[in-house]
């Protein structure tokens, strides 16, 4: 094996190599289990990976134990992991290491040797899942012939379709023949695609993804003595998701067309990794396991040694390790404690922080308005959250009181008093803020944290009323707030360290990522949709049609197209970022009269019963007309390409953000940028907008990624 897959091993490097410990269980009826415990030899907190030299390790010891079967010596094999992990899946660390297609489709390969051999020891073999399990964590499991789960595993998912891949070790070829299609579509391509959405112990058993579930206690103990039941007989192993022939012939098909048709909608047709996998899907109604693998050898492949997931990569860094080391973030020392949460405002936005902040500080959270009838909709909001989040499992009936005690609404600013932390969501407008803060000032303690939610006013402006404006930092959300990941942290000059790690704490606990950047208009995100959405209304605003302009992006990638983005953001929304930034930079951002005028009647696109987008509203077709010199779509494609490079060299320069990965980490998080084009500044350097507009790149070398031409 070692020599087969040679060059896949000298591309290795310096794995951290997962190995297999062996030892003997005899189990209640007299039969030998071979128990494997794969373990890295550090402690929990550096999961299990599986990297080639993980893998042609565990085939040595597979085949020693496949000889022992045939000896009659064990009668099962069981695989589990080290403490409260069992595997994060393929060591991804080195694949950028890989020179060639063809050393690409050995990592395939050699999963299907080593894990498939797991249905061919001639014995049963077991899979115990006692913690973590990704990617090819899930498939070792799939490969066996019984699976069990502990009740708290975390998390359990096939991910590869986030990271511009898909399960090539047999998950697409085994998952929907073990679970169903229409559930396979939910692991393998709809949760990776919806922020990488993780499954948690019970709903693994559920999904039928486990054969048996049992409390972490004796969780080892229990599923030693359920495979003994089930090797001696006194225990029926039934699989209701398993498809039968009626799904096979009927509905297997139309899912993936329905599947394949809602993709497109969503993403457009640039990301490769979705319909690679739903190609194997579909093959997989065959249930023949030899087409299958060799078909995820083939897409492993050519996706390894393709340009969008080396990008894909560079993203999945950005969030899983710059993130967690943020770029000019103070001593975490220096953060204050936050015991008590006061929340300025008791409209949606409000509410939604109540909430938040109520489920991950677990501290007692005021909410003020200007009359009662409005604090009362805000709690009733905030109630009903917690109530949906008892609903669906996701909290007991002790935490769901103890949250809702925890929430009050007033119309009494002194009740602010003992309050750490104040944050307003109040109307976006500057001497609104500022009464607001002069108020809270007066009341709060000196040590009292201030901090607003504002998406682009001047936090320096709402300051200058502050008796002590070191206190006062920006804490930007973005919508949903239970859902968008990403917080902005804005320092303005006068925000001290202490006020600084106080909202970087602040943020960690409510599990969101936050970026630190310079009190600037729109901060990161907001100026680059500025700068799309401006360049949108001056293309249509001169002649180009919505159409053209809607889809001459489209090899971006991008969730959205620029008007379906304005409408979601809101058209009165959007005119007033657009004011605000052409008021800041009158040379590079354009004002919109016919943005307000369409602000004013509300639409741009027509929509069918279902809310997708069928088409251009006619009136609003009639509010633009008049432009006399349209631009094609590759025009208008180099004109935001260049205006990006450019606004972003510009940021960096003033020292907006530390760093260019900054800016694709707020755009990856905060406005949903795909991670196979890697965000947006190794876009536009492969594009040439970066050499265009400042005779540079901000990436040297530049980082693959696909462009769809």
């Amino acid at each position: 094996m070692r020599t087969r897959f040679a060059p896949l091993l000298a591309a290795s490097g310096d794995e951290v190599v997962t190995r297999g410990l062996v030892r003997d269980v005899t189990l209640p009826s007299g039969n030998v289990l071979a128990l494997v415990t794969l373990d890295n030899g550090h402690d929990y907190t550096r999961p299990n990976t599986l990297g080639p030299l993980t893998l042609v390790g565990l085939g040595e010891t597979f085949d020693e134990l496949k000889d022992r079967a045939a000896r009659g010596e064990i009668q099962a094999v069981g695989i589990t992991g080290k403490r409260f992990n069992f595997a994060a899946g393929a060591d991804l660390s080195q694949v950028d290491q890989i020179p060639s297609r063809e050393v690409a489709r050995m990592l395939g390969e050699l999963g299907h040797t080593v894990l498939g051999s797991l249905s061919e020891f001639g014995v049963p073999t077991f899979t115990f899942t006692n913690g973590l399990a990704l990617g090819g964590g899930v498939e070792i499991g799939l490969n066996s012939t019984y699976r069990t789960i502990d009740a708290s595993v975390p998390a359990f998912a096939l991910p590869e379709v986030f990271l511009g891949l898909v399960p090539g070790w047999g998950g697409a070829t085994l998952v929907p023949n073990l679970i169903g299609i229409e559930n396979a579509l939910k692991v393998i391509i709809e949760n990776p695609l919806k922020q990488n959405r993780m499954l948690k112990g019970p709903q693994v058993a559920e999904l039928g993804l486990a054969d048996a579930i049992f409390p972490s206690v004796n969780f080892l103990e229990d599923s030693l003595t359920w495979a003994d039941e089930v090797l001696t007989g006194a225990r029926k192993v039934e699989r209701p998701n398993v498809p039968g022939k009626i799904e096979r012939l009927t509905k297997w098909d139309i899912a993936i067309g329905i599947a394949r048709k809602s993709l497109e909608e969503k993403l457009g047709t640039v990301a490769l990794a979705p319909y690679r996998a739903l190609d194997i899907l579909k093959l997989a109604k065959s249930n023949d396991r030899a087409k299958g693998f060799e078909a995820e050898n083939e897409a492993l492949a050519d996706l390894i040694s393709g340009d969008q997931f080396v990008a894909s990569i560079y993203a999945f860094n950005l969030v899983q390790k710059r993130a967690k080391r943020p770029a000019g973030a103070p001593d975490k020392k220096l953060a204050k404690p936050v015991t008590k949460v006061g929340i300025v405002g008791a409209g949606l936005m409000a509410s939604q922080f109540a909430t938040l902040f109520v489920r991950r500080l677990q501290v007692p959270v005021v909410i003020t308005d200007l009359d009662q009838a409005r604090v009362d909709k805000g709690l009733a909001y905030v109630y009903d959250e917690i109530d949906k989040l008892h609903g669906k499992g996701r909290i007991g009936d002790d935490e769901r009181n103890r949250l809702k005690a925890l929430v009050h609404g007033t119309t009494d600013r002194t009740e602010f008093a003992d309050c750490d932390w104040v944050i307003e969501a109040v109307f976006e407008e500057l001497g609104v803020k500022q009464e607001v803060f002069a108020s809270i000032e007066k009341i709060v303690s000196p040590e009292a944290v201030l901090a607003t939610n504002t998406s682009g006013l001047s936090i320096e402006a709402m300051a200058s009323v502050l008796e002590h404006p070191e206190r006062l930092v920006g804490f930007h959300f973005f919508n949903p707030v239970a859902v968008m990941p990403l917080i902005e942290v804005v320092r303005t000059a006068e925000t001290d360290d202490a006020t600084l790690a106080t909202a970087m704490a602040t943020a960690r606990a409510l599990k969101k990522t936050a970026v630190i950047t310079k009190a600037t208009p729109g901060f990161v995100v907001n100026r680059i949709l500025a700068k799309v959405l401006g360049e949108a209304m001056h293309a249509v605003d001169t002649g180009t049609s919505f159409e053209v302009v809607d889809h001459a992006l489209d090899r971006i990638g991008l969730p959205m197209t620029p008007f379906e983005l304005l409408e979601l953001v809101g058209l009165k929304v959007g005119a007033h970022v657009l004011d605000t930034h052409h008021a800041a930079f009158p040379d590079r951002f354009f004002e919109s009269t016919n943005l307000h005028e369409l602000a004013q009647y509300g639409k741009i696109l027509e929509r069918d019963s279902k809310g997708r987008v069928k088409g251009y509203d006619k009136k609003a077709l009639k509010i633009v007309s008049g432009g006399t010199t349209p631009m094609t779509a590759e025009e208008f494609r180099e004109r935001v390409e260049l205006g990006l490079a450019d606004e972003i060299k510009r940021m960096l320069d003033d020292e907006v953000v530390a760093a260019a990965e900054d800016i694709d980490l707020c755009l990856l998080l905060g406005a949903g940028y795909p991670f196979q084009a890697g965000g947006i500044t190794p876009y536009l350097d492969r594009v040439g907008a970066s050499e265009k507009a400042f005779g540079g790149t901000f990436h040297t070398p530049p980082i693959r990624g696909a462009v769809n031409r």
